[in-house]
């Protein structure tokens, strides 16, 4: 099959799905969005979604439903841009709607591709970590505000021909480079996001603010020491993330110097992204429930299953539930809770 003869069906139009859609729409491609209201479907429709950012300024109309139940035809190929907590629901309701040698493309956050094979069997999912930063201003504006690429790969098999089909068709969005170690890439993404979402869910605060705070580094870097500690009893080999963070390298050394060369690079990466606000945190003032249980729940459920001792990332998959249940509030008070005294200067 050839790329432009994919029909295609976008899950989700918040940032990342609504900006995926816009571009591939852009491109000439056949592609149509669900999102979750009819008057946010009505606006696509009618008006178009208005893209800004890296990827240049445009507004672009495409079939629009509130439902997928709306949707009438199947599609070759389904890219799922839910909030993980909403996955299931969606991929069992886009069953139906596969073909034969249809798949799934996995745009969520953390590691979901497990639970998305429950409903769809690992044989219809491709996993992707995205690389190009995104926000929704309002309903409807969306802007990609970092570059980046589409990594894709299988959970259980090497790329072959269709998986370079889908490359290609999402190449009219970022770059895209193939894997046959798609659990590496997810497993460092989730990582980073454990560390930079669940934080700041907790504090409240700006990445830049968060990560001037020594304390909070300090438990930064635990995070990422409990989670390749489970890493490394999976056989995960994680890979370089974003090309410049090896967290197999960084977790190295116990020494003054290398604890020095870890809190400068989380300094540098809280100057780079400083007005960063955690999705988690968003999600959590909108009422909504965070993406925790896919981030360092993820870490915990496999840490349990290994018997490695993660207090850290039990400790924040705790707070954040709180948080949820308005049994906690937002605050960096959070952080002096008694299991983070050895953070103290």
């Amino acid at each position: 099959m050839k790329k432009n003869d994919f029909s295609i069906l976008v899950i989700g139009a918040g940032a990342v799905g609504g900006i995926t859609a816009a571009l591939l729409r852009k491109n000439g491609f056949d592609v149509e969005i669900v999102c979750k209201h009819d008057d946010y479907a009505s606006a696509i429709r009618n008006e178009g979604l208005e893209v800004s950012g890296t990827c240049g300024n445009f507004r672009i109309k495409m079939p629009a439903y509130a439902s997928v139940s709306e949707v009438k035809e199947k599609k070759d190929l389904i890219l799922h841009a839910t909030k993980a907590t909403e996955m299931t629901e969606a991929a069992a309701a886009v069953k139906p709607l596969l073909k034969e040698n249809s798949h799934v493309v996995s745009l969520q956050n953390g590691i979901c591709e497990d639970e998305l094979a429950k409903v769809l069997g690992y044989d219809r999912i491709i996993g992707c970590v995205t690389g190009f930063g995104a926000t929704m201003d309002s309903c409807g504006k969306l802007v990609m505000t970092s570059t980046g690429e589409f990594y894709l790969g299988y959970p259980a098999k090497k790329p072959d021909d269709y998986l370079r089909n889908v490359a290609d068709v999402l190449s009219a969005v970022v770059p895209v480079k193939m894997t046959d170690n798609i659990f590496g890439h997810l497993y460092s993404k989730l990582i980073i996001n454990s560390c930079i979402s669940s934080l700041g869910a907790i504090c409240g605060l700006y990445l830049g603010r968060m990560l001037s705070i020594k304390k909070i580094r300090k438990i930064f870097i635990e995070i990422i020491r409990e989670g390749m500690a489970v890493a490394e009893k999976m056989n995960i080999i994680t890979e370089v993330y974003g090309g410049r963070i090896d967290f197999r390298e960084f977790v190295k050394g116990d020494s003054f110097l290398s604890d020095i060369r870890r809190h400068l690079m989380i300094r540098i990466i809280g100057f780079k992204y400083r007005r960063l606000k955690s999705s988690s945190l968003q999600s959590l003032e909108r009422g909504r429930l965070s993406e925790v249980d896919y981030l360092n729940g993820y870490i915990v459920r496999n840490a349990a299953l290994y018997g490695v001792p993660v207090p850290v990332n039990t400790t924040i998959v705790r707070m954040v539930h709180e948080i949820e249940q308005k049994k906690r509030k937002i605050s960096c008070d959070n952080f002096d809770d008694p299991l983070f005294e050895r953070f103290n200067d």
